[in-house]
């Protein structure tokens, strides 16, 4: 084992690493020679990577670094950094010097993490849960409290107020559903807040309503999620608490039986307020109402939404009518009145709830997902779909409110909102020289590809008009034949040979076979495939057109399979403006109107790949499917304005994402024009899951003939 430096050579190192540090480093210098030569290597490691971020993190660092090196192990002296520089990455320097100062509280916190049951560990898992419940698509965050603005679910950073790592877990989850049974069972809707402002008392009010809405929604989770409220009551188990106390039964039985709405709750809080009983002890993982948080988001989108509807529903109105024979089709009312209508029908899985039909010209139809998501969150915020957000307004393009320009400074890594806008997605990003996640760093928008018609369609398909029969045909082959089944319990002929079998079983004195018939069987293909294509600036002119035509020719070719499969492009500006941008979705018919977007597609910006690689992930993990594939179409590695992410950053982060998708079962596969690109595909992709096309005017024959052998 090699000695430890001494105090002079550590100076010398560390004011080469922190050379625009002016402050001494000869006390850190000390303290590092009483460790051993490991402890010094590791600091030193760690003083170079914090100071590529910031100087004045390093340096608070080296200067608390013998204290932690001395209390913990080195594991959690690396968890200790990661932490600061997740506080520098969201919060700023100050914030992160408060961390790196703070050794003995992270090491407490350390001790707990032993039990604990760490958010950022169980996101995955937790957001998979909320998304398999009824209701608004909800985010999750950490917080110090647990409370929820009716869009995210804020939850404890680390939960550890129980002895085990099972039972905090299941701490985390019972207070996510608590939360969600809040938005989906009208806790917050439109009028609740300004009644209980009524009162002249409105912090009792708040928390007898608190209280009663606990022992509603405790009834509705136990009817909805029996498993989840087994775990509930375990945990009030454990905490020694009770859902009810004695003398607050006959409330809850009330509650019980018609409790259907916040409002029921409501009216109890009016009938006790003059002589209100002692409140019960908060339940672990009951939480806090803040009705001003609620109030400012839930106002913003029902004004967003209510926009957003009547934008979608111009779209929508045209396909409807665009659908009908033009002898059936109905002159458009006048700007004040509209086609479409709302009637309520009683929910079958739901007895005693009831769920919203759209009718247009008084038939009931089946809007696109995007309409019945924001009706859906409108009925949550309402309880009913006024007459005024079914009038079609606006130009029929819909961009969540939030979603604003970037900062005019061409090539200024800034964007004029906050990291939290509404209508944007934050995702992680791999930072390979900390070995671990910058939390929350890109900010994604997804956006809808503009149709063109500008006469690409016909010229193209005019173009290849000799290969395309013949590409179809090989794409039809693809859907296999019947298969003929025999020894079948039933089917449509005698099955020879088996009977001849069962004859003999008889004659032996054995029983006989009652599988005598042969069937046809058809081999459903089971495939869903996402292609990602490069939208960056570089794509312009030749490559672009050979994009263009390549998908043009494929989705030509694959409606003859029927194939579920989606187009997204994606590029941007720097980590705050990262972009996808829908072609086809998978829910979205192809036909003249994705024809006009695949030749809308055009140069954009750069090629933040990891960021869009992991958006569009979680849209392909969404559909079930046996197979599923993301195919990626570029003509280059991982770019963008800044240096940092053009070098080895960005191949490091496009790899992990390839990795967080393969986990997820999707199979990656990249078709790419690069010649250069066997330095560093094989990195990202494996050896085996990429292929590079010499020229780009063979592009538009390869995308289909690599998308037969990757789905065959």
């Amino acid at each position: 084992m090699p000695k430890p430096l001494a105090a002079d050579q550590l100076e010398d190192l560390l004011e080469d690493i922190l050379w625009a540090e002016a402050s001494s480093k000869r006390g850190a210098a000390l303290a590092l020679a009483g460790l051993t030569r490991a402890q010094q290597e590791f600091a030193l490691h760690w003083v170079r990577t914090l100071e590529k971020d910031n100087t004045a993190c390093a340096y608070q660092f080296l200067i608390h670094a013998d204290r932690a090196l001395q209390a913990l192990s080195l594991p959690d002296v690396e968890r200790w950094i990661i932490q600061g520089l997740d506080v520098y990455d969201q919060s700023g320097l100050y914030a992160a010097v408060e961390v790196f100062r703070n050794v003995d509280q992270f090491l407490e916190r350390a001790r707990a993490a032993q039990v604990g049951a760490s958010l950022a560990e169980h996101t995955g898992v937790l957001e998979r849960v909320v998304l398999g419940l009824s209701g608004r698509r909800l985010g999750l965050a950490a917080a110090e409290t647990i409370h929820t603005d009716t869009e995210t679910l804020f939850l404890p950073a680390m939960a550890s107020r129980f002895g085990s790592r099972e039972d905090n877990f299941r701490f985390l989850k019972a207070a996510a559903a608590y939360l969600w049974a809040q938005t989906r069972f009208g806790t917050w809707r439109l009028g609740i807040i300004e009644a209980l402002m009524g009162f002249d008392d409105p912090r009792r009010a708040l928390q007898l309503f608190h209280t009663f809405e606990t022992l509603r929604l405790d009834a509705r989770i136990a009817r909805e999620l029996p498993g989840i409220h087994r775990d509930m009551q375990h945990l009030n188990t454990l905490a020694g608490q009770h859902t009810c106390s004695p003398h607050w039964e006959v409330w809850r039985e009330r509650l019980r039986r018609a409790g259907d709405r916040a409002r029921d709750s409501l009216a109890l809080v009016a009938e006790v307020m003059a002589a209100p009983p002692p409140l019960p002890e908060p339940l672990c993982y009951q939480g806090e109402l803040y009705p001003e948080r609620v109030e400012e988001v839930l106002r913003a989108r029902l004004e967003d939404e209510k926009a957003g509807l009547r934008s979608l529903l111009v779209r929508y109105r045209k396909d409807l009518e665009s659908e009908q024979p033009v002898s059936e089709r109905k002159a458009f009312p006048g700007e004040a009145e509209t086609p479409f209508a709302a009637r309520k029908r009683e929910d079958d899985e739901h007895p005693g709830e009831f769920e919203l039909e759209i009718l247009f010209h008084d038939q009931p139809v089946s809007p696109p997902e995007d309409i019945k998501r924001l009706i859906g969150s409108i009925m949550l915020d309402l309880g009913e779909l006024p007459p005024d957000y079914l009038v079609p307004a606006g130009d029929g393009y819909y961009r969540p409110k939030g979603a604003v320009e970037a900062d005019a400074d061409a090539g200024a890594d800034v964007w004029s909102g906050t990291y939290h806008e509404r209508g944007a997605h934050l995702y992680n990003e791999w930072d390979f020289r900390r070995q671990s996640y910058r939390k929350n760093w890109c900010v994604m928008r997804e956006l809808t590809v503009e149709p063109k018609r500008d006469g690409f369609v016909a010229a193209t398909l005019d173009k290849y008009s000799r290969h395309l029969p013949g590409l179809r045909k090989t794409f039809e082959a693809l859907r296999g034949e019947d298969k003929r089944l025999k020894k079948e319990p039933y089917g449509d002929e005698v099955d020879i040979d088996a009977l001849m079998e069962a004859r003999a079983d008889a004659h032996r004195g054995l029983e006989m076979s009652d599988r005598l018939f042969t069937r046809r069987d058809r081999v459903e293909r089971n495939i869903a495939v996402m292609f990602m294509v490069d939208m960056s600036g570089s794509t312009r002119g030749w490559i672009n057109q050979a994009e263009r035509e390549s998908l043009l020719l494929l989705c030509e070719a694959l409606e003859t399979l029927g194939d579920r499969y989606a187009i997204y492009g994606f590029s941007g500006m720097t980590r705050k403006r990262c972009e996808t941008f829908r072609v086809k979705g998978f829910d979205d018919a192809y036909g003249d109107e994705i024809r006009g977007r695949i030749a809308g597609i055009e140069a954009k910006d750069y090629t933040r790949m990891g960021a869009a690689i992991r958006h569009l992930t979680e849209l392909l993990d969404r559909i079930d499917a046996k197979t599923r594939i993301l195919i990626t179409l570029s003509d280059g590695k991982p770019d963008d304005y800044s240096d940092e992410y053009r070098s080895r950053y960005g191949i490091e982060d496009t790899r992990r994402a390839l990795i967080e998708a393969k986990r997820r079962s999707i199979h990656p596969f990249c078709i790419t024009i690069d010649k250069e690109g066997r330095e560093y595909l094989p990195h990202m992709y494996g050896a085996v899951n990429y292929t590079i096309v010499e020229a780009v005017e063979r592009l538009p024959y390869k995308v289909s003939e690599i998308y037969r052998r990757l789905t065959v």
